[in-house]
């Protein structure tokens, strides 16, 4: 199932590894636990393999609200936000060519051309023309650009951080050991 619309898995639990392994009731129960019960005997389903899923999903929605909130904050919007992190990602002075960038965003010349312009009208970037090639542009973030963009790193690690608070150094290692198992996996099919 992983989402109410999404797939359905091919086996129901029996009636004895429903109830061991089905949804926890009282304070610690969560929308994946609600999900679950009500799925449960309607359709087949894994019940730890459709926990596991589901709560992916739902993780993998929060994440991305705590980026929006953290654009929010910084007035940005997540194509500004996209092309000053590239920029910000080489180190100072921030700097990258003009069609690296459009190659690396996945935008047409046309494209990258009407995202600079907005960037920079906004103070965020500048262009500059390479002295040895005067064909090639460079793009290069701002005082201004860097600012706001570690303003929007800022806001995305505070976002970040709570979703893994209630989890301690050992559980947290645990977990990025279990998941990159997993995503390795998928990757290399």
């Amino acid at each position: 199932m992983g989402t109410e619309t999404g797939p359905i898995r091919a086996r129901t639990p029996g009636p004895d590894e429903a109830q061991a392994e089905g949804p926890a009731e009282g304070p610690d129960e969560d929308s994946v636990d609600r999900h679950i019960a009500r799925w449960t005997g309607k359709v087949p389903f894994d019940v730890p393999t459709e926990a596991v899923i589901t709560r992916i999903q739902l993780l993998a929605k929060h994440v991305s609200h705590g980026k929006e909130r953290a654009l929010a904050e910084t007035g940005l919007q997540a194509f500004e936000f996209e092309t000053m992190h590239r920029l910000a990602s080489r180190g100072a002075p921030w700097r990258a060519p003009s069609a690296e960038l459009a190659a690396e965003l996945l935008l047409s010349p046309a494209g990258m051309t009407g995202r600079l312009d907005t960037l920079e009208k906004s103070g965020l970037v500048r262009r500059l023309r390479a002295a040895a090639d005067r064909r090639r542009v460079d793009v290069e973030l701002t005082e201004e650009g860097h600012r706001r963009w570690t303003d929007a790193m800022r806001w995305r690690g505070i976002a970040e951080a709570e979703m893994i608070d209630p989890l301690d150094d050992a559980e947290r290692a645990a977990l990025a050991a279990l998941l990159k198992r997993m995503l390795l996996s998928v990757e290399t099919r």
